[in-house]
């Protein structure tokens, strides 16, 4: 079914009473673009495949159509009649979510949405105690949302039956595969009813997820959002030349001038993320660290203390930042590229959510230039080059003036042609570390000699 993809009333898109009351309630006046193409396509029963942005409105697009179907008895007709009278509530439809935020998140606007539907949603992930989860699935629920590893734990201990599930949701498809889901998932959609109606959501299309899409759904309708993995336009984006030993002073430098209500910085493991927080923390700076070793009490004080009205300084890993939905983010820092080119638009469309405009700076090292153009190649533009560095200062070099010189001076941002991978690192070869390296190559090569 095509459907314009511009802008309308939620009441042009055939929602029921209820669902409009729950839309009206949270500010919601048109629908956006995911949105007044999907709806249309889930309310008739049509599998699909959604690619968009992260902050387009996916998650309304998915969880409306759904609560409709369920709140007017929409799942199969041989479900409904073997179920026995006074029977607990059964599971009818099923979210998966590669993170724990993201799961809370869509689990939360189920029950939003939901408020004057009578359905009762509940969520289920790791990283904290599953009684309370036991007990709600024991209490029964319509709506569960889980993330693939806590829950495939849940259906082995007995606690979970997928046998009346109707409506099968895969959100962030591509990065539950990253995160080495894909056993899981295949065991859990093998634990569910085939005839069902099958949604499967991801920012981007490889190869892989679009072979499931032909395995796990049926005739799916295919609706894309703007191009795949193209970083919004209301995002400003910038990069900075920089060693990686002056990343600390230029982000401290930045975070101390930019007007920034609520900035998130990335760093590429969770080893560097805390690092990054105490260099800040030391320097005068709140800052919070957000990654997968964090409890999930942790994560969850951590993003209350982000969402509040004077918010630290938010350093997180990709897969912890995967799906937050935290409004007002004015700044996103890449204190590292990512090396998944992809990955840039995922971190950058914190940003410049729900029609907002955002900033988008970056940090690029002298190994890290490769990383660039392939972030540029995929996005089809040149990102403007910043020269406004600080005077960067070394302790090391306090006794030679001509040290401090060399460090103030930043990496040199005409972007050379790169040469190749064993030249330039012997050309970035500090003098210490090669002439360590030959002596340690003689010292072998005489052990050799003595072998033989």
């Amino acid at each position: 079914m095509k459907v314009s993809s511009m802008l309308m009333s939620f009441e042009n898109l055939g929602l029921s009473d209820p669902l409009l009351r729950a839309v009206r309630a949270a500010g919601y006046q048109e629908a956006t673009h995911i949105q007044v193409q999907a709806i249309p396509t889930l309310l008739h029963g049509r599998d699909l495949v959604g690619c968009a942005q992260t902050g387009t409105g996916k998650t309304a697009a998915f969880a409306l159509p759904t609560l409709q179907r369920l709140s007017t008895g929409g799942e199969p007709r041989e479900a409904r009649n073997s179920r026995p009278t006074g029977a607990r509530r059964a599971i009818r439809s099923l979210i998966l979510a590669p993170t724990r935020e993201l799961a809370a998140q869509i689990a939360a606007s189920f029950t939003a949405y939901g408020r004057f539907t009578g359905l009762r949603c509940t969520v289920v992930f790791g990283g904290v105690s599953q009684k309370p989860q036991v007990h709600a699935l024991q209490a029964g629920v319509d709506i569960l949302v889980a993330t693939p590893g806590r829950l495939w734990d849940l259906m082995n201990q007995g606690y979970v039956d997928l046998s009346r599930v109707a409506v099968l949701i895969l959100d962030e498809a591509d990065q539950m595969l990253d995160m080495g889901f894909l056993p899981d998932l295949r065991r859990i959609v093998a634990a569910v009813p085939r005839r069902r109606q099958t949604l499967m959501f991801s920012a981007t299309m490889p190869e892989e997820i679009r072979q499931l899409a032909d395995r796990w759904l049926h005739q799916p309708e295919y609706v894309h959002v703007g191009p795949v993995a193209t970083p919004v336009q209301q995002v400003m984006q910038s990069v900075y030349m920089v060693e990686s030993r002056n990343k600390p002073q230029l982000l401290e430098h930045l975070l101390r001038s930019i007007p920034a209500s609520r900035t998130l910085v990335f760093a590429r493991t969770k080893h560097g993320a805390d690092k990054i927080v105490r260099l800040l923390v030391r320097s005068g700076i709140r800052a919070v660290a957000i990654h997968g070793n964090k409890s999930q009490n942790v994560r969850t004080r951590t993003l209350e203390q982000f969402k509040s009205q004077e918010p630290p300084v938010l350093v997180a890993t990709d897969i912890a930042a995967r799906g937050l939905d935290v409004k007002d983010i004015s700044h996103v820092i890449n204190y590292e590229l990512p090396e998944v080119p992809e990955i840039y638009v995922h971190r950058i469309g914190r940003t410049a959510r729900a029609g907002a405009t955002g900033t988008a700076v970056s940090f690029c090292s002298r190994d890290e230039h490769c990383r660039l153009q392939l972030i540029e190649r995929l996005t089809r533009q040149t990102i403007g080059v910043k020269t406004d560095h600080p005077q960067y200062t070394d302790p090391r070099a306090a006794s030679s003036p001509s040290s401090a010189v060399e460090l103030a001076r930043p990496v040199p941002s005409d972007r050379p042609t790169l040469p190749r991978r064993r030249t330039q690192h012997a050309a970035y070869q500090p003098a210490a570390s090669a002439r360590r390296h030959r002596h340690l190559t003689g010292r072998r090569t005489a052990r050799r000699s003595n072998r033989v």
